[in-house]
């Protein structure tokens, strides 16, 4: 029988819980609710458990009551069964397993889980982006699921995690605080993935054998790309924005972190698949599947419908020309027909405009002008994915820049988002012209003097709704300016999902 542990007296081989549990290791302690996270052994199962044990004054009133309701909800909790969460087993309170020379206010009995300590996972060095996005997921589905029954798991607590031997996180130490929220299992959930990428706990409470990630001089979470280059600015900006609580479009809920991972995780496939064979690399077939870019099978029916017009338009002008031929002089008493005045199907800038503005439809646009730079202006906080705004002018509108995903409709977070395309000289401006598949999506064309202005000191040209795949917004008149703004004011979706992409961004000047 090993020795009952008495008042700050826990240390291996001792016993709690009328002496059935005997301490092996600790693994670590939630100062926040002086819980101490213990490996025991259960003699009467014989076998290992994991033990948080809420150590306090049972005599200290306020100390007693918050030992309640944090076991209140571990039993709550007992009901709840997933792969990324410890079952628990039993639940002990003063008076039911524990005596009060302990110096204990109660025990929670978990399954012991298998696996690797969070903390000594990162000793070394940080895990790789992608391991990292995968393990947050596995945590993140419980989370979700939890969340979905009104449970908060409370994994607000590093050393209250473990690496199981397949890879997933899992909260081996369930126990959630008394006043622990939805709100911060979330957060949680962007600190174990800033803590993955980076080594840094990002909030208060960690334990002393992890550093605390640097912030700004403005009080704001350093990026963890900047801590590491490696990491893709998707997952950095996922953490980040998981984690503060600002209004510049941060995330809120455990299903939207889900969505976040899985779309960094298809981004970076893309960057993984090999170029497509060129013509001249003798390839005459392949086994690979095509792949289904729905933007690109949409521009493809667009040039096949718009070559077959063209094809018919030159056949039936041939025809006239043959009857005009053969005809009398008598016949051709009509007026002279203009060759030299184009129609609007000669003229690149008279088609009409998928949700425009109502402005002048018929002036006459040049080639595509290409901006020598674009950016993701957002003069309220950091700008929505600004690794991807240059896919806008890269002539592939399979390649999308897309806004962070909101709860709420703007402007109920900040006024909106957009794209800054900066020109080499001021273009004289006619039309723009969008690719995307975001229905609903509102924009308005701004003109600005300088690429850092406030939206304010811009001004208005044009603006439209992004109804069809293909979006073209006429100006009133022809504006002149170097810098022009793509300015999201309303995305597209619906609640609680509101999320709006862009493909291709071309700027028309008059002829």
């Amino acid at each position: 029988m090993g020795t009952r542990a008495q008042r700050g007296a826990l240390a291996p081989g001792g016993v709690v819980g009328d002496g059935r549990y005997r301490l092996l290791a600790q693994f670590g302690i939630d100062e926040r609710a002086g819980a101490h996270l213990w490996r025991a052994r259960d003699g009467q199962l014989r076998r290992d458990v994991a033990l948080t044990m809420l150590v306090g004054d049972p005599a200290d009133p306020e100390a007693a009551l918050l030992g309640r309701r944090t076991l209140e909800r571990a039993a709550h909790a007992a009901t709840f069964e997933h792969p990324g969460v410890a079952r628990v087993l039993d639940v002990l309170s003063l008076g039911s397993g524990i005596s009060s020379s302990e110096g204990l206010l109660g025990i929670v009995v978990a399954e012991w889980t298998k696996g690797t300590d969070l903390i000594d996972l990162v000793a070394e060095r940080p895990v790789e982006p992608g391991a990292a996005a995968r393990m947050v997921r596995a945590l993140a589905e419980s989370v979700d699921q939890a969340h979905q029954s009104g449970l908060v798991l409370g994994i607000d607590h590093p050393q209250r995690l473990r690496l199981t031997p397949d890879g997933r996180l899992r909260l081996a130490f369930p126990g959630p605080l008394p006043d622990a929220t939805l709100r911060d299992d979330v957060k949680a959930l962007g600190s174990v993935l800033y803590l993955l990428l980076t080594g840094r706990w990002a909030l208060p409470g960690g334990p002393p054998a992890l550093p605390p990630a640097p912030k700004s001089p403005t009080g704001r979470i350093v990026p963890a790309k900047s801590l590491q280059p490696r990491v893709p600015q998707e997952l950095s900006a996922l953490s980040v924005r998981t984690i503060e609580d600002g209004d510049h479009g941060g995330i809120r809920t455990s299903a939207a972190i889900l969505r976040a991972l899985d779309q960094a995780a298809e981004a970076a496939e893309r960057a993984k698949q090999p170029p497509e064979p060129s013509e001249s690399d003798g390839t005459v077939w392949t086994t690979k599947k095509p792949t289904t870019d729905k933007a690109r099978r949409r521009k493809l029916a667009l040039g096949v419908t718009v070559l077959v017009c063209a094809a018919v338009g030159v056949l039936a002008w041939l025809g006239m020309m043959a009857i005009s031929f053969f005809q009398d002089d008598s016949d051709t008493s009509g007026p002279p027909v203009n060759l030299a005045d184009p129609t609007p199907t000669q003229n690149e800038g008279q088609s009409g405009g998928n949700g425009g503005n109502g402005g002048n439809q018929q002036v006459q646009t040049g080639q595509p002008v290409a901006p020598s730079e674009i950016t993701v202006y957002n003069p309220e906080g950091e700008g929505d994915s600004p690794e991807d705004a240059q896919l806008t002018t890269d002539g592939d509108p399979g390649t999308v820049w897309r806004t962070d995903m909101y709860q709420q409709q703007l402007p109920a977070l900040k006024s909106g988002v957009g794209l800054m395309a900066t020109f080499d000289e001021p273009v004289d401006l006619a039309k723009v012209r969008i690719v995307g598949d975001s229905p609903g999506t509102e924009i308005e064309i701004r003109t600005a003097s300088a690429p850092d202005v406030p939206l304010e000191a811009s001004q208005v040209v044009a603006k439209g709704t992004m109804d069809q795949v293909n979006t073209e917004l006429s100006l009133e008149e022809p504006a002149q300016s170097q810098y022009v703004i793509v300015w999201v004011s309303k995305l597209g979706g619906q609640e609680p999902e509101f999320v709006s992409e862009i493909g291709e961004v071309k700027f028309l000047p008059s002829a």
